[in-house]
This record gives C-alpha cells, structure tokens and sequence, in this order.
C-alpha cells in the first residue's frame, strides 16, 4: 500500500507539468537533452529502455535503473552526428549501500565554429556553439519487486554571445513480475529554463513521459521491448509545408486519414518496438522501429531504413564495447560508440 500511495503523489506532482508543458520536439528549449549519446540507447531507439541488466549505459534515461550493481562503472561515449556535429559523455555509478545508489555524466554537444560575415560576406572571425548537461542520478530497490529513481539536471547553452541554463529533473518507477515482465513509467525533464537566451523568452522544457515493459524470453536468447512515447499528449501529427504526399496533384486537397485509419496512425506514432538477440555471453546484436520518427523524416519518394536503429555489443576482457547506428534520414545515419568497463575489474585480488 505504502508503493502505491507514493505513485499517487508522484502522479499528483506531476498533473500541473502533464498541463504546462504537453509539447513535443521544436515547441520547447533544450531538446538536445533527448538526443541518445550512448550507443545501446541509440541502437534500442533513443528512448527510456526498461531493461534492468546493471547497465549504467541506461540510467541516464531511466534513473529507477540506477541499482548496487553498477557501482564502479565507468564509460565513455562518442557520436559522430552529421555536418561534423559531435557529442560526447562520461558517466560514473557508485553504490553508498543504506541510502542507495548514484550515477553522474557530463554530455557535451558541440556544433563546431562558424564565421562571423557581413551583408557583402566578408569574414571577420569565428565565434562556436554548443550545448551540455550534467546529471546527477539516484536510485533505490525499494524490494524485489519496486525500484525508484531521480535525476537531476543542470542543461546550459553557449551560442556565441548568447547564454542559457535551465534545472530538471526526471522522476521513474520500474516494477518487475515473478514472470519475468519489467514495466517502466518515467517522466522526463520537469523544470524550468533559469536563464533565457533573451530577457522574458523563456521557453518550456521538451517534457515527456514513457511507459515501456520487456521481457527476456526464456526459452530463446532474445528480449524483446515495447515503449509508449509522450504519455501527455495523443495528437503527435506533424504536417510539414514542404511533405506534399498527402496532397493530391490535380485538385491540390488534402488527402485526410479518418476514422481506424487515423488512430491507427495516431497511435503508431507513439510507439517504439525494439529488441536485443544474444549470441553467447559476450555478444548481442540490437534493433529498434520507430514508426514517428519514419512518417517525420522520410522523403516523399524515398524511405529507405529512416526510423531504424541497430547496432551491437560485445565483451572483450574488462572492457564492454557498443556501437550503433540510427536512421534519422536518408542522406546518412550518426554512429555511436561506447566504451564501459567496472573499475573493480582492475584491482588486485
């Protein structure tokens, strides 16, 4: 009864948020704060995944995984994104036994350097842009069944002159059956930017909720994930003024989606399936669907593997290797490379 009651109140704290702020990507400030920057993550979809496998890969997105089995981790994480925009990430778990278990990271977006030019073009220096975010994240196994975890957030934006910095937080409650199932709820990015770039334009955080669950099958060497994106909100069309695939060429109507068709849509667009295959102990291959993602950013023409993701994952000595790749459009896919190893491995025994 006592679980139940504290999801009340965290439900209840989160209604004036659920109002605020139910608005998905380029309504708000510091959406970069979404961008996957390890590559389990990437590979699985980019979203909060529920697997409880003392990953600390996966904490940074679902803290209620932070747990006493990835004390000592250590990892570090690259992306290759497009037009020489790179990211980057360190994270660290360290488990303090009674009060529970932590894990910090830095993320750091840096877009490059840009030249300064006049109406005729005339170069006169450079000035750079990026981006960063520093978490701090705590988790605690309530019992074998309940786990909890926060995290915090300090996000903060650097464009030439122009300086913003927000706080956040992100709450997450993960729950796991006798028969294997593990159910996650998170919501994502409850906050406030502190700092405008602009004095009185302060904009809404890109807040969000997941409810995901997955399953180890236990009889074949896969487990297999489902999640629901943006909890807040049902409506996630968008219609672009450039995409004329809904558009009939001789009268120039628009060619609507009613009735089954339209909610079948509607709700494809909140879901993300995805899975890991397991080869052994030492290695997994990974894939994930995002069907959003595909019906946003494909061309009218041309599809091809936009809304994938796949990757993989190998052990090799003390080191945990990960790399993968997302289709976020046709013209390339960033790659994503994560190193892990636990810190304990390499003390005397």
């Amino acid at each position: 009864m006592r679980y139940s009651r504290l999801l009340v109140a965290i439900f209840a704290l989160l209604m004036p948020q659920l109002q605020l702020s139910a608005q998905i990507g380029g309504r708000g400030v510091y959406d970069f704060v979404n961008a996957p920057v390890t590559a389990r993550v990437a590979a699985l979809g980019g979203l909060a995944a529920p697997i409880d496998d003392g990953d600390i890969n996966l904490a940074l997105f679902n803290p209620a995984l932070i747990n006493a089995s990835m004390s000592n981790q250590l990892n570090l994480s690259y992306v290759d994104y497009y037009a020489d925009i790179n990211f980057g990430s360190v994270q660290y778990a360290h488990d303090f036994n009674k009060i529970g278990s932590f894990a910090a990271g830095l993320q750091y977006y840096n877009y490059g350097s840009f030249d300064y030019a006049d109406e005729g073009g005339n170069r006169d220096g450079q000035f750079s842009a990026a981006d960063y975010v520093f978490v701090l994240g705590w988790g605690r196994q309530l019992d074998s069944s309940f786990s909890i975890g926060a995290n915090a957030k300090f996000i903060g934006s650097a464009y030439e002159s122009y300086n913003s910095y927000g706080l956040a937080v992100d709450v997450a409650g993960t729950y796991r059956t006798r028969s294997g199932w593990l159910m996650s709820l998170t919501a994502r990015n409850i906050g406030r930017e502190m700092k405008s770039f602009l004095p009185g334009e302060a904009s809404a955080m890109p807040f969000s909720m997941q409810f995901g669950v997955s399953k180890r099958l236990d009889h074949v060497p896969f487990r297999v994930m489902v999640i629901y994106d943006q909890l807040q909100r049902w409506d996630l069309t968008y219609e672009s003024s450039y995409n004329n695939s809904n558009t009939d060429p001789i009268s120039g109507d628009k060619n609507t989606k009613a009735g089954f068709e339209k909610f079948g849509d509607q709700l494809m667009r909140h879901m993300l399936v995805g899975g890991e295959f397991y080869i052994g102990k030492n290695l997994s291959l990974r894939a994930s669907y995002n069907y959003r993602r595909r019906q946003e950013m494909k061309l009218t023409d041309r599809a091809g593997m936009v809304g994938f993701s796949w990757g993989l994952g190998i052990r090799i000595s003390k080191f945990n290797i990960s790399y993968a790749r997302a289709a976020y459009h046709i013209i390339g896919s960033p790659n994503y490379l994560t190193i892990t190893t636990n810190l304990n491995s390499f003390s005397r025994k």
